[in-house]
């Protein structure tokens, strides 16, 4: 059950569900929901709760079960699906949507107006720049030399550039910049930096044609070379 909480100094309401579990240090802004069983600042490992501070922008929508760990900073219209985990310490732009059960680690940087569908997976070093879209079952990767002695010395953050779209059940390798305006077909193993404006698929990713020449069934074109 969703009940109303009133922050009287500013006149402003959210409406949290009974069930939620809203810790110490976590700020609100106007007209938020938070559905049932959701958990919002719980402190990472060697934190105290409340120690980091957490920031949820007006209008957003936490659905049931998500986990949020303290110390994001997050805009405004942000919402999730159901079951989806961010980590601490992350930065989060206006109107960005992580669907239900997708991970999202912690110090990504994910700015304005970016989609992250169902059951993706964003590690630490992450950036997502503006509008770029990454399809269901998504992986990203920042391990070169994973399980190995010092393998957290050398992780490598991918940075998915403004407008970028990501096809469902790719995979991208550790330190791959995936250029402006570009679109990875479904099922990829990006392997190499993509440059901007292109189409790439297959495993290993190679490079197919320009996004502008990329046409809907009736002819007309489907993405413009800065859409």
């Amino acid at each position: 059950m969703l009940e109303i909480r009133e922050n009287r100094e500013r006149g402003e309401s959210i409406m949290i569900a009974t069930t939620a579990k809203i810790l110490k240090n976590v700020y609100l802004g106007k007209n938020v929901t938070v559905e049932d069983y959701v958990i919002i600042g719980a402190p990472p490992a060697g934190k105290k709760e409340g120690e980091l501070k957490t920031i949820i922008g007006d209008d957003s929508v936490i659905r049931s079960h998500t986990v949020i760990y303290a110390g994001n900073t997050i805009g405004k219209n942000f919402q999730t699906g159901n079951h989806t985990s961010i980590r601490e310490e992350n930065t989060i732009g206006d109107n960005v949507s992580i669907g239900t059960k997708s991970v999202v680690e912690f110090k990504t940087l994910i700015k304005d107006n970016v989609r992250i569908h169902s059951q993706a997976f964003i590690p630490e070093y992450t950036q997502l720049h503006e509008g770029c879209w990454i399809g269901p079952n998504v992986v990203i990767t920042n391990a070169p030399y994973p399980r190995s002695v010092r393998a957290k010395d050398f992780l490598e953050g991918v940075v998915v550039e403004r407008d970028a779209r990501i096809g469902a059940n790719s995979t991208i390798l550790p330190g791959v910049r995936v250029g402006a305006n570009t679109l990875v077909g479904a099922g990829s193993v990006v392997t190499r930096d993509v440059p901007k404006g292109k189409v790439v698929a297959g495993n290993p990713a190679k490079i197919l044609k320009d996004v502008s020449t990329l046409k809907y069934p009736d002819g007309s074109t489907a993405y413009g070379e800065e859409s």
